[in-house]
């Protein structure tokens, strides 16, 4: 049995894709998942993920993730997208990007404030949000669960954990400034009321943690938001879309480098043993799948894409294993230099 510790990005929509990766993992009997740190898609997959492994085990908490998912599908309404089925992921998301409704949509997130909304407004993700059992999620038993969010006041990533998770911090976690108003959570320990953003501008997901020593040393990143792209993007749409990926991938950047420095530290005897955790670090991605998708299909949860992002995060998450699996608690398997320089 090997422990490992897993990090998932948030991304929207695309937090599909790590619904087919933990599918997977969660049918491995060789893989224990002791921590999980989530932002935005992957707060909400962490939290599906926990609860449903203290209520029923691994294949409880696969159906927990497919009622994750069924119901971020339902949110887009699948009998309107029904029709876009048979076309290639790259096509919907290009007509979904460049359609007048979407466009319209976006231009007006740019000009309108959710506040504008006033009695009317709602959180699109509070109805799944709030059906989590907190009971679960919040447990000392099972997983440990870490939710990152951003604190609007101080511009801090702040890491939610055991009794402290709640709907409204699963909500601020996956809160973007643009299309929903900031989540307000009271801090007990200071007495203190703060409005939160999306994580994923300060920790995308958070991996320090997952430095703590009781934990193993191994974490599997699941990314996805695409760390390169080959083509320099030219149209607004594509330039947003860059941007995105970009501002949400940075931290993960700066934390894999700081990550990098210190294992080198250690390798050269500059650290005293014991001192600093030498952690493992892994990576599971689809960037060909993603550079094909868009800040599109990030927001609208388009059934069949959804379905296509499972099936992919099922392959990456398969080929990981036939080729990673053995060197698992034995070191990395990225090159943490390559990826930031």
């Amino acid at each position: 049995m090997v422990r490992i510790n897993l990090a998932l990005q948030g991304g929207g929509a695309h937090g599909a894709f790590t619904w087919g990766v933990l599918d997977v993992l969660l049918q491995d009997p060789d893989i224990e998942i002791a921590a999980i740190s989530g932002t935005s898609a992957g707060a909400l997959n962490g939290a599906a993920l926990k609860a449903g492994l203290l209520e029923g085990g691994r294949d409880a908490a696969r159906v927990n993730l497919d009622w994750l998912w069924g119901r971020m599908g339902a949110l887009s309404g699948p009998a309107a997208m029904q029709w876009m089925g048979p076309w290639s992921a790259g096509a919907i998301s290009k007509t979904l990007e460049y359609s007048l409704p979407f466009m319209m949509a976006d231009m007006a997130s740019r000009m309108m404030s959710p506040y504008s909304y006033g009695p009317f407004y709602s959180h699109p993700l509070k109805s799944i949000a709030e059906k989590f059992h907190y009971d679960k999620v919040c447990a000392d038993d099972g997983p440990r669960l870490f939710v990152c969010a951003t604190n609007v006041r101080t511009g801090k990533a702040r890491v939610f954990t055991r009794d402290e998770i709640s709907t409204e911090v699963i909500l601020a976690s996956a809160c973007l400034p643009t299309l929903f108003q900031a989540v307000e959570i009271d801090d007990p320990k200071t007495g203190r009321r703060d409005a939160f953003w999306d994580g994923g501008y300060t920790g995308n997901p958070a991996l320090w943690p997952l430095f703590d020593q009781a934990l193993p040393d191994d974490i599997v990143i699941v990314n996805i938001n695409p760390i390169e792209r080959s083509e320099t993007p030219t149209s607004p749409q594509q330039i947003q879309s860059r941007m995105n990926e970009i501002s949400f991938n940075a931290s993960l950047m700066s934390e894999l480098r700081a990550i990098s420095f210190a294992k080198r530290l250690i390798k050269a005897g500059a650290i005293a043993e014991g001192e600093m955790k030498d952690v493992y670090i892994h990576m599971i991605s689809d960037d060909d799948l993603m550079n094909d998708l868009s800040v599109a299909t990030k927001m609208v949860a388009v059934p069949s894409i959804l379905a296509r992002l499972k099936a992919a995060g099922q392959a990456a998450a398969e080929g990981f294993i036939a080729q990673h699996k053995a060197q698992l608690g034995q070191g990395n398997t990225i090159d943490l230099q390559r990826m930031y320089s």
